[in-house]
């Protein structure tokens, strides 16, 4: 134990892979709990997005006005991102850290907490992509996708998936008991309903719009939607920027954590 604080490993190492690929030859027998969790996003996009369109119209959008469908369905690709990569982040990680005890045998290797801590997070980052690379696929046969610019979706749900992955993380290793993942749920449902995510943010209350504009879903929402529909503005840089700070505070807070359980 003393050894494996002595030669911590730094973040970024490659050992980190190691536990990706454990992962994968995991989830190649459980396949069906990967791809069970992006039915929820697609379900919304059928049975709220197509189906209020007709009812809604169009809606107002940078000065243009858009199909309702393609409205919400870059804010769907955000949410997928997001739930994909918080599955492994919280319920899994507490099972592996609290439950199963994964984590002893994996310090019994050459690879350290930094390197679980970064290994967990790529491999949430990945999932989160493959959910919202799939949704964005049904976009496309769908028709909802206005601009070739909706490729760069893709490498922005990698980005929310780190954000989501860390911060998720990160209040994983506070967590005590199943119990405590009700305050998860306490925070996504609304952030998912309130982030701009069927409505323009334009319908708020102003106290409602600047509390909205804050949480870390509408950052991902409102990336997602620019680059969907081609319609880049300056405050983009602040969504992005925002994320960033997530993934790099969130990361650093799971790997500080993961360090003092694993180690203890």
């Amino acid at each position: 134990m003393a050894n494996l604080m002595k030669h911590r490993p730094r973040l970024g190492s490659r050992r980190a892979l190691r536990l990706v690929e454990r992962n994968v030859y995991v989830y190649r027998r459980e396949w069906m709990l990967l791809v069970s969790g992006f039915f929820e996003p697609i379900f919304y996009l059928f049975s709220i997005g197509i189906g209020l369109n007709h009812l809604v119209g169009a809606v107002p959008f940078h000065g243009a006005q858009v199909p309702y469908t393609s409205f919400v369905a870059p804010g769907l690709l955000a949410t997928a991102a997001m739930d994909g990569a918080l599955l492994d982040a919280t319920f899994n990680l507490f099972f592996k850290l609290k439950i199963s005890k994964t984590y002893d045998a994996v310090l019994a290797t050459p690879l350290g907490p930094d390197d679980v801590a970064l290994g967990e997070l790529i491999w949430s980052v990945l999932r989160g992509a493959l959910y919202a690379s799939i949704f964005l696929l049904i976009m496309l046969l769908f028709g909802t996708v206005t601009s070739a610019w909706a490729l760069l979706c893709i490498p922005a749900a990698l980005i929310m998936g780190a954000a989501f992955g860390a911060a998720g993380m990160a209040a994983t290793t506070f967590m005590r008991s199943w119990q405590d993942f009700d305050l998860v749920s306490l925070a996504i449902m609304p952030m998912f309903l309130f982030s701009a995510t069927f409505y323009p943010l334009s319908v708020y209350p102003l106290w409602l719009q600047h509390v909205v504009a804050s949480t870390p879903l509408y950052q991902g929402v409102a990336l997602s939607r620019g680059l969907a529909l081609g319609v880049f503005s300056w405050s983009m840089v602040f969504n992005l920027a925002y994320l960033l700070v997530m993934v790099f505070a969130g990361l650093t807070i799971a790997s500080s954590r993961m360090r003092r359980l694993v180690l203890s």
